[in-house]
């Protein structure tokens, strides 16, 4: 089964860091985010994967074709190029990357890589949020329920407390952190999917999360796999600064499985 990473967009609100670089390439500890997410898959013995790039999408690619001399040590003879690798890090993963173009959206992103993906079941997630998800479950509930399409569904992280006001005084009565039973359960990307959910797809202009996901439901096709575990989206500098506070605590997302 193949894993594939939406990884095209201009990431505008992480500005400061996606000036120069896409923003699954923005890192987190001692490498991309995007790395991150293949880690993730392979700890569920996922990889193959097939990254969908667009903007700046030649960062991703010098970083995967340099990948094995950046990770290995090596004599190299000036006078004709000849190399002698000492010990190579290398990894057993199968990456294709695409660019999917500049401005295609991300349902266009996912249709330009059918002839990629196959006929078969593949997983789908985003380049910018990490997880630790259970994928080998995911990936069995998804074959259980029937569906086109299963979603992982995720209480976004609390930013502000939530407060019990008393209707007499203006004191508080209690304070706890916001959770899904204020704001609901979103769409958290790690997603399974079927190939017809291509058919779902017009063409450049469409939205994943829009077109093709309204004729899911209408098709009762679409499946949610809750997840109540680690979840966190890289939108802004601040959920940077999160992701690298996880990573120094241990990295949740890399549990062993």
């Amino acid at each position: 089964m193949k894993a594939v990473i939406f990884a095209g967009g201009y990431g505008t609100r992480l500005s400061e860091e996606t000036a120069l670089r896409p923003k699954p390439m923005v890192e987190i500890g001692d490498r991309p985010i995007l790395h991150h997410i293949m880690e993730s898959y392979a700890a569920h013995g996922i990889t193959e994967f097939v990254v969908l790039g667009g903007y700046k999408v030649g960062t991703i690619k010098d970083y995967f074709l340099n990948y094995h001399w950046r990770g290995s040590d090596f004599t190299i003879d000036l006078s004709n190029g000849q190399i002698v690798w000492h010990e190579a890090h290398g990894l057993p993963w199968k990456v294709t990357v695409l660019d999917t173009g500049l401005n295609t959206m991300t349902g266009g992103r996912l249709k330009r890589a059918r002839h990629v993906i196959g006929n078969e079941t593949f997983c789908l997630t985003y380049g910018d949020g990490l997880s630790d998800v259970d994928i080998t479950a995911l990936i069995a509930a998804h074959k259980a329920s029937g569906a086109l399409a299963t979603v992982t569904a995720v209480a976004p992280p609390g930013r502000f407390g939530v407060l019990g006001l008393s209707t007499e005084t203006d004191r508080v009565q209690a304070f706890r952190e916001k959770d899904s039973v204020d704001v609901g359960l979103i769409n958290g990307g790690f997603f399974v999917c079927e190939p017809d959910v291509f058919d779902l797809i017009d063409d450049d202009s469409t939205v994943w999360e829009q077109e093709p996901m309204a004729r899911l439901v209408e098709k009762n096709a679409l499946s949610a796999f809750r997840h109540l575990g680690f979840w966190q989206a890289m939108d802004t500098v601040r959920d940077k600064q999160v992701l690298e506070a996880a990573y120094a605590a241990g990295a949740p997302w890399l549990k062993p499985v």
